[in-house]
């Protein structure tokens, strides 16, 4: 049963933690494989979703029997049902959806999709979470996905000159400016050590990829608005990522998912996200996301400044300090949620006392409004390491 803190309120104990972490994960999921029917089969992006899911199943599996010594055992087989069904509704995503093969012989049994018998649906399974939701003190409710999302700071090109701008830079700065994708589903940067202000276009990109650089300066241009399928920021140093913009246009939209790994001493601005952020091995950097849910694993030395709709969650994280997401990248809507950046749940510490992985940064050791709207954005005297020195000023 749930413990109580000294100021009255109650508090979860590690089996309704971890059913709500269940539930986080279990949603995300099903999320991302309504999405598979919706991600482009070239380039090989819609097996890279099949197997994230798959990899992500497997995860929250294993997740399952390390939680056992404190998980009944009549729980143990509702999660056990529940990720059977997963498992299930996958395989017949990816039948569904799977590539036509050519010049091939057919066996419907072979390419038939077996069902489990023993697997309940998805419906079942939340049907028996929600009842079993209702009893947890406390429960907080899903938020709506429809919310308006942040403007930046940031001065931004408008897309017709993006093009000129690459240019611009490959003639003045003697680098060779990055070339789009031939794959218009998915738009990567190649690696680059640029230190100018960078906005590569993405207006015919469903999803958005950076990666392997170092010392650079980017900001995501509006005209990527229809390129929010799906981001991921990966194998960074010394760099700052803006990724706000597209979502302040009139037909833009927020990340329905966004993934960050492998980055350190960098300055990330997510922009919004509809779903699940995920954080994955980010050291000494500074971050600023707006998301359903935050997830931060194998992390250390970090500064969030968050807006969460559900209770943020952190495992294997050391010296995380958490913030509220700065009004420089609040719209009127985002003041009205209940922005809950300061009740983490650490999956590596099921203590009652407090988690001593993560603090609340005081108010005096935050970055400052002035310092987000007018030396973030950057400009001719403010490169990537003194923009980089101005956030980490909280030491």
């Amino acid at each position: 049963m749930a413990t109580t803190a000294a100021d009255g309120t109650a508090q979860p104990t590690a089996n309704e933690k971890f059913f709500r972490y269940f539930q986080h994960e279990v949603t995300d999921l099903q999320d991302q494989m309504s999405r598979i029917e919706n991600t482009a089969s070239s380039g090989g992006e819609r097996a890279d979703a099949v197997d994230h899911c798959l990899s992500a199943i497997a995860r929250l599996s294993n997740e399952v029997q390390d939680a056992s010594s404190y998980i009944p055992a009549y729980d143990q087989r509702t999660y056990g049902d529940a990720i059977k069904a997963l498992n299930t509704k996958l395989q017949d995503v990816r039948a569904v959806h799977a590539p036509r093969q050519k010049f091939s012989f057919k066996n419907k049994s072979l390419f038939s999709a077996q069902k489990n018998p023993s697997a309940i649906s998805l419906n079942d399974a939340a049907d028996m979470a929600d009842q079993k939701r209702k009893q947890i003190p406390g429960h907080l409710s899903d938020v709506s996905n429809n919310s308006s999302y942040v403007n930046t700071p940031a001065s931004n090109l408008t897309p017709s000159r993006e093009k000129d701008q690459e240019e611009a830079e490959k003639q003045d700065s003697g680098t060779e400016a990055t070339q789009p994708s031939n794959d218009a589903s998915k738009n990567t940067l190649s690696p680059t050590t640029a230190r100018t202000i960078r906005q590569p276009s993405f207006s015919q990109s469903t999803s958005v990829t950076i990666s392997d650089h170092d010392n650079i300066h980017i900001v995501l241009p509006t005209a990527a608005s229809h390129a929010t399928s799906s981001g991921t920021v990966s194998n960074l140093s010394h760099s700052i990522i803006d990724l706000s913009p597209p979502t302040t246009t009139t037909n833009g939209q927020p990340f329905a998912t966004l993934t960050l790994k492998n980055i350190s001493h960098s300055l990330i601005i997510c922009g919004h996200v509809s779903g699940a952020a995920h954080l994955t091995n980010i050291k000494n950097s500074v971050l600023v996301v707006a998301a359903r849910q935050f997830r931060m694993h194998d992390s250390a030395n970090c500064a969030v400044y968050l807006l969460a709709t559900s209770r943020p969650i952190i495992e294997d994280c050391y010296e995380i300090r958490f913030a509220p997401l700065p009004q420089a990248y609040m719209t009127e809507r985002d003041q009205d949620v209940d922005n809950k950046w300061a009740n983490v749940d650490d999956f590596k510490w099921l203590r009652n006392e407090p988690s001593p992985h993560w603090r609340v940064l005081e108010p005096g050791e935050r970055v400052g409004e002035g310092v987000w709207r007018e030396v973030v954005p950057g400009g001719p005297d403010l490169g990537v390491e003194e923009i980089l020195k101005a956030v980490k000023g909280e030491g």
